[in-house]
């Protein structure tokens, strides 16, 4: 059993015959022997992540690093104008949130996530991340595919061609955004240059029936085993067209489309069901579709889903250019609950131990006013700073209760520890069993992985 586990599909199917059920066998092979997580380089603390995504930009200064000197400052200009951000920015603009220390670690939060502040003993909140430019589709393509501008793998792509999925009938990957696409589209999740098999499933969660969250995946006209039946001829003759060109990615991986899909016409339907949840749990996450969409992702973990990431809408509700008063307490009202049910729901089942939760937005917002076009600041909001921002990380592998790095007494630019979108890889990478050097692919005569020829591992942050 261990010799076939070895081989990739497509030698499995070079050496064997041309009849589907070859073809299952492979699939069932290849699956088994990644899901055993034999394909890392060391034993993983986490199995599976989720990423939930605060489209648009989460302000630091008044979420999770707060800044005295920025109210003592308010009004005044500060000391940044050779820091360029996408607009002209002004003077201090103190948060109008209060902080409070959480917890036995201390932990300061805003009371913009009354809820959450309540879970930041399992949290790492970095403060000292840096991106590379203030553009938002730019600096998602960084987060995503650790580069901004060329096509690359996304991270969820990239795990789930090294690890496998635990689940043959759910995809390994599965992006849930209500709406439509956000900026960059598919882009943040496509496979690039790695098989078709690997790239993100959209999901719709804008709506609430399960039959409607995927296109098509019911069949209204054909009885089960009538389709079973189309399936099992169609797959033969799939398989025998394969045996005849097996250098190619491309078909592979379309046929790989078909058996997911016909697998995902009994698994999806039950799996993003949550009215199947008990009463408890449906009110631990709350309302809304932020919420819903949390809980779909631990439904989806829990059911061997490699790579989860929840989009906090599409047309990035936190880009708060204007009144972010009034701007992040209605983003954070709509998912504060729901994240911290999230570690609460997965800390209860036994499954935070290894399960990795990533929450960040794809850069911060300036501690100074953005001006108006007239030169005014009366907008009172923030710019894009990709100079300095915060994030936070719990569960599989994570020291919980712990802050790494700081920004300026202001919150424009990380300081001390400093942390950038490849060091963040290579530290979740790291905590899943693999070691970033060595998470390679051959492509176009070089071998290239998700942090490029950078990353460090941030170990102050893993237990």
């Amino acid at each position: 059993m261990q010799e076939p586990c070895q081989l990739s599909r497509r030698a499995f199917l070079q050496k064997s015959g041309m009849g589907f059920g070859t073809l299952a066998l492979a699939n069932m092979l290849q699956e088994d022997c990644l899901a055993s997580s034999s394909g890392t380089h060391f034993p993983p603390a986490a199995t599976r992540v989720i990423h939930v995504f605060l489209n648009g930009g989460m302000s630091q200064v008044d979420t999770f690093d707060p800044k005295p000197e920025l109210t003592k400052q308010g009004g005044k200009m500060l000391p940044y104008q050779n820091l360029q951000t996408e607009r002209r920015t002004g003077f201090a603009l103190p948060s109008p949130f209060k902080f409070q220390r959480h917890g036995e670690s201390g932990i300061p939060v805003s009371d913009l996530f009354p809820h959450l502040s309540q879970c930041v003993d399992d949290m790492a909140v970095i403060r000292s991340m840096h991106a590379q430019s203030p553009n938002h589709e730019m600096s998602l393509m960084l987060m995503n595919t650790g580069d901004e501008r060329l096509v690359r793998p996304s991270f969820g792509s990239w795990l789930t061609w090294g690890m496998g999925s635990e689940n043959r009938n759910l995809p390994g990957f599965v992006a849930l955004c209500p709406g439509g696409l956000p900026v960059g589209g598919a882009g943040n999740w496509r496979s690039a240059f790695l098989p078709g098999a690997y790239q993100g499933t959209l999901v719709d969660t804008s709506k609430n029936d399960p039959q409607e969250l995927i296109a098509n995946v019911r069949n209204h006209r054909l009885t089960p085993a009538e389709q079973n039946a189309q399936f099992h001829l169609l797959q033969t003759l799939n398989a025998r067209h394969l045996a005849e060109r097996p250098q190619e990615a491309a078909l592979e991986a379309r046929i790989r489309s078909f058996e997911l899909a016909f697998h995902m016409q009994t698994a999806a339907t039950e799996a993003f069901d949550v009215s199947r949840e008990p009463e408890h749990i449906l009110r631990l996450y709350g309302e809304g579709p932020q919420n819903r969409q949390l809980l779909l992702a631990r439904r989806l973990v829990e059911r061997g889903v490699r790579f989860v990431q929840t989009w906090h809408g599409n047309l990035q509700p936190w880009d708060s250019h204007a009144n972010i008063k009034h701007a992040h307490r209605q983003v954070a009202q709509e998912c504060d609950q729901g994240l911290a049910a999230l570690l609460i729901d997965l800390k209860q089942r036994g499954m935070l131990d290894d399960t990795l939760v990533l929450c960040s937005g794809e850069f911060g917002r300036t501690p100074s006013v953005e001006m108006n076009q007239d030169g005014a600041g009366a907008a009172q909001g923030r710019d894009h700073n990709h100079w300095g921002f915060s994030l936070w990380l719990a569960g599989g592998g994570i020291k919980g209760g712990t802050m790494h790095g700081a920004t300026d007494d202001f919150g424009f630019r990380a300081v001390e520890n400093r942390v950038s979108i490849h060091d963040l890889h290579a530290t979740m990478l790291h905590l899943l069993g693999f070691d970033h050097e060595r998470l390679t692919y051959r492509y176009a005569g070089r071998d290239f992985r998700l942090t490029d020829v950078h990353g460090q591992v941030v170990r102050d942050v893993i237990a």
